[in-house]
């Protein structure tokens, strides 16, 4: 009788998920919305944390899944701000050159920015 307790206890058990994983996810959406470059940086280390944690625990703990979409909305969260930095830089050496004079505009762009046509 107490094997088919032990037996019933064991079968229903799924394991416990990592708390680094549930952040690392939870990090990975928020930079999105909440703290952009802060979040992706704490969701790709988080990640990365929780994927050895979880190898680690042969089995006790679960939520790979969860790491491993934390660890890749981080990346590109991250891949995106270094995008829009580089496209901002270029736009401010562009607008210097041509404040400075050091820069001609085509004919088009013209009256963007003598105020008229």
């Amino acid at each position: 009788m107490s094997e088919n307790n032990s037996n019933s206890q064991t079968y229903g058990y799924e394991g416990q998920t990592s708390s680094l994983a549930v952040i690392s996810l939870i990090a990975g959406i928020a930079s999105y919305f909440i703290v952009p470059l802060l979040g992706a940086i704490a969701a790709i280390i988080t990640g990365n944390m929780a994927k050895k944690e979880i190898q680690q625990s042969r089995g006790r703990l679960t939520g790979s899944g969860m790491a491993n979409w934390g660890r890749i909305l981080g990346w590109i969260n991250l891949a995106l701000s270094l995008a829009g930095v580089c496209v901002g830089i270029v736009f401010l050496v562009l607008g210097l050159l041509t404040l400075f004079g050091g820069l001609t505009l085509p004919f088009f762009f013209s009256p963007l920015f003598e105020g008229g046509f």
